[in-house]
């Protein structure tokens, strides 16, 4: 499981941020949260989860249990007891997981463009086999770069492009069917482990913070037509679950897509630090 530990710098205030990426990305997309949170004193973990990245890829069942259990046994290997947790997209469900599963380590929880606040179980349901041949044959540049294109509302090559680089490198590479066998495992996993119905156990303080116009549903090009269009509402997703966590609350960023953090760095910053000064639970 490979993992950055970057330290504070400048006046460290004791406290661990740890990231949790989404499932197009890796680690490596935290940049400017990482730079931000460090300049700020904290100390910030950014695992790339077993099955991404610069991590083992294994043909196995993925959940976000084992995740999680991942997770924590990393922590525990730094000596971090107790952390704020952030997960963005895939890493939202992963981090709403981790706060049920491990409720004394988290100390606040924010759950950016978090998918799973709806049920994906409405979509029918593709085989493994056909997720995977889905991956492999997803190797045209143009195609990968239109993906992420259109995490953005408003699209600039500056901020897109470098994203779809991994992946269109990592098509290229020998690594390649392993990583998309990985890819279509962890679809079911989106798919099979609904978590938004938990939120109500949630225990630490948690900020939902989501692009206005972000309409992210995975394996949305198997749903019906007038399915899809009634999902993907973000805002009114964050809302209703912000309602539904005891201490939860709930931030739209105006004219932003799926990823704030890149797309709306200086909203994102504000509203996070804002929160995270707000103390622990």
């Amino acid at each position: 499981m490979a993992y950055m530990d970057i330290p504070a710098a400048g006046n460290p205030n004791g406290r661990t941020v740890v990231l949790m990426h989404g499932k197009n990305f890796g680690g490596y997309y935290w940049a400017n949260v990482i730079a931000f949170l460090t300049s700020n004193g904290y100390r910030v973990v950014a695992p790339d989860q077993i099955g991404w990245g610069k991590s083992s890829k294994p043909d196995i069942h993925y959940s976000f249990h084992l995740l999680a259990s991942n997770t924590a046994q990393l922590l525990d290997k730094l000596g971090v007891r107790r952390a704020v947790v952030i997960g963005h997209s895939t890493g939202g469900m992963l981090a709403a997981r981790f706060a049920l599963s491990y409720p004394e380590r988290v100390s606040q929880l924010v759950l950016e463009g978090p998918l799973g606040m709806e049920d994906y179980r409405a979509i029918p349901r593709s085989t493994d086999d056909e997720l995977y041949q889905q991956e492999l044959n997803n190797t045209d540049p143009e195609k990968i770069r239109a993906v992420f294109r259109r995490y953005f509302a408003e699209p600039k090559l500056d901020l897109y492009a470098p994203l779809a680089e991994v992946p269109i490198r990592v098509t290229a590479s020998g690594e390649y069917p392993r990583w998309a066998k990985a890819s279509a495992l962890a679809y079911q996993m989106i798919y099979e482990q609904p978590v938004r119905y938990e939120y109500s156990r949630l225990q630490p303080p948690a900020l939902i913070i989501v692009g206005e116009k972000d309409h992210t549903v995975p394996l949305s090009a198997k749903a019906p037509p007038e399915l899809r269009e009634k999902m993907g509402r973000f805002p009114d997703l964050a809302r209703q679950a912000a309602k539904e966590i005891p201490r939860g609350s709930a931030v739209v960023v105006p004219d932003c897509g799926h990823i704030p953090h890149i797309e709306k760095p200086d909203v994102f910053q504000k509203e996070l630090l804002e929160f995270l000064k707000k103390g622990t639970g």
